[in-house]
């Protein structure tokens, strides 16, 4: 009897330590999903990797995606300016481009680190568009033969859907104070006058684009207009065209920051990442989860407003 009592206990306590190690691994998993989901494990290893070196260093700053305003990159580059350990910048582009504003934005921002300190860019598979205005504005412009680059032009898209309308049965009506509020606008035609102004719009941003070209680039503007019709280029193409500097990826951005900058070869090299506010958790999972249901309702590129500096060949 009394060895299976002792069995009968042995069994409890060995469910209890079962029990407890099965909570402690809930717990760890839940903690871990949270981080995840908070998009937290690239900037934990960035910021820790600042605290844990404080020396010298070079920063990466990585520029991906459709290009918008971003009030905390630009908290960033500043940051990075005023860095004295930060001895060089390297910027990394892969993205098709972005609002004529956001280019200018980065570039701005980009222009006004190179005046404190070393910096180049690496292009990936694309940069243009807003992508190639962000790259014309460090010293240096690196690209793989293959990068697509160039695209160096000003779009506004619109539809007209009066037609469709008209045969479901729909007559839109639109107040307005003048004949150029709500222009352009798919429940109406668009006419001349309109037309006209807006083209005008497209074409003034356009020639902010060619003059940045034409003073980063020392080309004339007549030489840069010849280019600027919204092609793009192979890597090959745009050094032969002068529009990038060299063929080559980060290890060759880092033999001519020490060869031209007598920037130390050898310096760690630091991802530099925008502080951005924190969600919550629920806000979090929430926007992760209307993200990826965006994503199969709508196109992200369809979902910018405004002057379009990005290359899309199609939706």
């Amino acid at each position: 009897m009394s060895s299976d009592t002792d069995l009968l206990m042995e069994r409890r306590k060995s469910r209890r330590i079962a029990l407890v190690w099965k909570l402690l691994t809930a717990a760890a998993v839940t903690a871990l999903v949270a981080v995840l989901v908070a998009g937290e494990p690239a900037k934990m290893f960035a910021d820790g990797g600042a605290q844990l070196f404080d020396g010298e260093h070079m920063a990466r700053v990585e520029v991906s995606g459709i290009i918008l305003e971003d009030r905390w990159r630009n908290e960033l580059l500043q940051e990075l300016k005023d860095d004295d350990k930060v001895k060089a910048v390297i910027v990394s582009i892969n993205s098709p481009g972005g609002t004529v504003v956001g280019g200018e934005d980065l570039y701005v921002g980009l222009r006004t680190l190179s005046e404190a300190k070393p910096v180049v860019a690496v292009m990936g598979s694309t940069a243009t568009s807003a992508a190639y205005m962000t790259a014309i504005a460090t010293e240096r412009i690196f690209a793989r033969e293959g990068t697509l680059t160039g695209s160096i032009g000003v779009l506004m898209q619109t539809a007209d859907v009066t037609g469709l309308l008209e045969k479901l049965g729909v007559k839109p009506e639109t107040m307005k104070s003048g004949v150029f509020k709500a222009q352009p606008n798919p429940m109406e035609p668009l006419s001349d006058e309109a037309r006209a102004h807006i083209q005008g719009v497209v074409m003034d941003m356009h020639a902010l684009f060619v003059g940045m070209v034409s003073e980063r680039r020392a080309k004339t503007p007549a030489d840069t207009l010849a280019l600027a019709d919204g092609r793009v280029f192979t890597g090959r193409q745009a050094l032969k065209l002068g529009l990038i500097d060299a063929i080559g990826g980060e290890t060759e951005a880092l033999d001519w920051l020490a060869a031209e900058k007598q920037v130390t070869r050898d310096l760690p090299i630091l991802d530099a990442i925008p502080d951005y506010p924190k969600d919550t958790l629920v806000q979090q999972l929430f926007g992760a989860f209307a993200g990826e249901f965006g994503k199969v309702l709508v196109s992200e590129r369809l979902t910018l407003d405004g002057l379009l500096s990005v290359w899309h060949p199609g939706l």
